[in-house]
């Protein structure tokens, strides 16, 4: 019989190959950033709060704070360095205000987990307070990084579209809250059970979403493309007509006379 330790094992080895999936689904977003040369509507919301969540569970992971946490290490160390480069490039591909708003905010998050590592190190003395602590911040925080999506659930039921809602960002979100509330439940972690079993609930309500509107989606974007080729049309057509208008005077008196 497969002991609960092993289970837990498997199950969080899971955990990293789906989480690290899950970091690794903007991918198409930012190719879409990079080709377009522009942010346009995409959030860094999301994206800000990764890291800090990531941050935050690499401390929470580490011996001196609480020992026997290497899945939780690796796969929150690999996740900072995918978010990194996410950063970097909505700064890259960002207008001057934005661009600012980001940088701000991804240093206030880099002092905050710094001074949070510095005092609970230095002033907490034993393994379950420093858990306490920092599971607390990872609760918190953890917890935003799956609300922050919802300003744009606001804006799919509000626009009726799912264009900025990116199908696979949502499916590994799910998937990932299912997999690491399984991983702390076998042996009970309320800490890690929280922030993921309300991004299970959080991921499944952005795949509903996306079920909805989806044809209205591509009803949205067809028209929008409709237009736009009835707009090259009609610039076609007058485009034509200036080239009739400015002829010149002796070219119309030819076309008379050969009549």
């Amino acid at each position: 019989m497969v002991s609960a330790e092993a289970a837990r094992t498997v199950v969080g080895i899971l955990g990293n190959i789906i989480s690290f999936w899950l970091f690794l689904s903007p991918v198409p977003t930012f190719y879409n950033i990079w080709k377009k040369g522009s942010v346009q509507q995409f959030s860094p919301a999301p994206y800000l709060a990764t890291i800090l969540n990531c941050m935050l569970w690499v401390l929470y992971g580490i011996p001196l704070v609480h020992p026997h946490s290497m899945l939780v290490i690796t796969i929150n160390g690999s996740g900072f360095l995918i978010e990194l480069i996410y950063i970097l490039l909505f700064l890259f591909y960002s207008d001057g205000k934005k661009r600012m708003w980001v940088f701000l905010m991804f240093l206030l998050e880099a002092t905050f987990v710094g001074v949070v590592a510095a005092l609970v190190l230095s002033l907490a003395h034993t393994h379950e307070r420093r858990s306490l602590i920092v599971g607390s911040f990872c609760v918190l925080f953890g917890t935003l990084m799956y609300v922050a999506p919802l300003s744009v659930m606001k804006m799919v039921i509000r626009t009726r579209s799912v264009e900025f809602m990116p199908f696979f960002i949502s499916l590994a979100s799910f998937a990932n809250g299912v997999c690491w509330t399984a991983y702390a439940l076998i042996r009970f972690d309320l800490f890690i059970t929280i922030p993921n079993g309300l991004g299970a609930l959080f991921g499944l309500a952005q795949l509903i979403l996306y079920a909805t509107f989806y044809k209205s989606t591509k009803n949205l974007m067809e028209a929008r493309k409709a237009k736009g080729e009835m707009g090259l049309t009609e610039i076609s057509v007058m485009g034509d007509s200036n080239k009739i208008s400015n002829a010149p005077p002796n070219a119309c008196l030819s076309e008379i006379r050969q009549t």
